[in-house]
This record gives structure tokens, sequence and C-alpha cells, in this order.
């Protein structure tokens, strides 16, 4: 089978290239470009600039930071070292102050019944009465003797103590009347060559102004040159340790 020659298209020339070139430059030309967006450019740059600048300075802070860091640990350690803590200390507790409702109250007079009988001692017996106290020794113990607190021997209104005493060699027997003080009384203390000795108090019901105190000590030391200088002196003080009555020597 024979074909037909086919003729070859000959290669575009010089000539028709430039003529596509003329027509692709006037089709350029009449093209308006749109207008470039300047203020979301401008503001975008600003943007990424912020960033790498607090990049940059995180970065410096954190490189300054990590030395800083490492001298105050290590500076803490070297002080922890070198430094001597205190031992603890142990402080006592102070002891609580009883109050007023916790505190022991002051003694009072035994309060008795009118006649009724207290033995100090053997032979030694007091009562008290309106009339005033009554009272026997252990050498006498039938014959009572008598103090009278209404006669007008003794003025209730004024503080003050009286005194009867008796020996026999051994012991001394002493007692005698308190009055007119103020407030409660409370106790009795009788000084003697021998010391000072803590009597009693008797007094009866319903606080009439008067008591009877007593105490038994050893023998008292005469001195014949000065009778007074062995004489007892008895000091009644109240609830408060005041002085509600006193006997001092003359």
């Amino acid at each position: 089978m024979n074909h037909l020659p086919t003729e070859e298209e000959p290669d575009a020339g010089p000539a028709e290239t430039g003529r596509l070139r003329e027509a692709l430059a006037a089709a350029a030309y009449g093209i308006t470009p749109s207008r470039a967006p300047l203020a979301d450019v401008e503001r975008r740059g600003r943007t990424i600039r912020r960033r790498r600048r607090t990049t940059v300075l995180g970065a410096g802070c954190g490189l300054l930071l990590v030395p800083l860091a490492f001298v105050v640990v290590h500076g803490t350690d070297d002080a922890a070292d070198r430094t001597t803590r205190p031992a603890a200390t142990v402080t006592a507790s102070p002891t609580p102050t009883p109050t007023a409702s916790q505190r022991t109250p002051a003694p009072t007079p035994r309060v008795v019944a009118p006649g009724e009988r207290v033995t100090a001692a053997p032979g030694f017996v007091l009562w008290l009465t309106a009339e005033g106290k009554h009272w026997t020794t252990p050498d006498m113990p039938e014959l009572p003797q008598f103090r009278s607190v209404v006669d007008g021997n003794i003025d209730r209104s004024t503080p003050g103590v009286s005194m009867q005493s008796h020996g026999d060699g051994s012991r001394e027997y002493l007692s005698g009347l308190y009055y007119g003080g103020a407030g409660t009384a409370s106790v009795v203390e009788v000084g003697t060559t021998a010391g000072v000795v803590r009597g009693h108090l008797l007094e009866l019901p319903g606080r009439p102004g008067w008591g009877v105190w007593y105490a038994v000590t050893d023998a008292v030391r005469r001195d014949d040159d000065d009778p007074f200088a062995s004489m007892p002196t008895v000091t009644v003080r109240d609830t408060e340790g005041r002085v509600h009555a006193e006997l001092g020597r003359p």
C-alpha cells in the first residue's frame, strides 16, 4: 500500500514569535492591577517584629535568671552549712494562780452555843454566855472563874484584848476576851518567851462583837527584874490578815 507523502509543517519563524509577544503586551497594558493592601502588610509586619522582640527578651531573662537562681540556692545551702542552729528552748509552763473561788478560805472562830463547854487541856475548860467568859484551871477545876462583857469594864466599841493566865510550872494556860475589831476575826497569835504560838477563837452565834481566845504554851520564863518583859503579847487578825485587836506589853 502506497502512502502519499505528507507535507511537513514548517516551524514558526521569528516573525511569528514577535507578533505573539506584541499581542500579549497589548493585552497586559489593558489590565488595571488592584491596589495593594499596604495597611494590612504593615500591621502584620509590626506583629511579627513584636513577637521576635518578646522571644528574644524572654530568652535573655531566662539566661540571666538561671545563674541567679543557682547563686541563691547555692548560697542558701552554704549559709545553712556554716550557721549553727540554736538548740530548742524548753520553757516551763507557769504555775496557774488559783482564782478567788479556788483559794482556801481563811479560818473563822468556832461558834459555840451558850454554855457549851470546850476542853482546851485537862482541867482547862471554857464556855461562853451572853454575860461573858467562864473557865476553870487544872488546879481548881471545881471553881469556875468569870469575866464579864456587860459590866462596863471593857469598851466593846474599841478594839481590845484582855488576858488571864495560869501556870503549873510546866505549862501555861492562857485565855482572854477580844472585842471591838472591824471585819471577821480569824486567828490569834500569842508571843511568848518560847516563841509565837497559834491559839484558838470562840464566839457565840450572831456575831455578838466579842469572843474568847485561848492557848496552851510551855511555861513562861519569869524575869524578876522586869516582870513585864516576860508577859505574852496577843494579836487577833481578821480574815484578810489585818490586825483585828491586840494586846502588847506595857
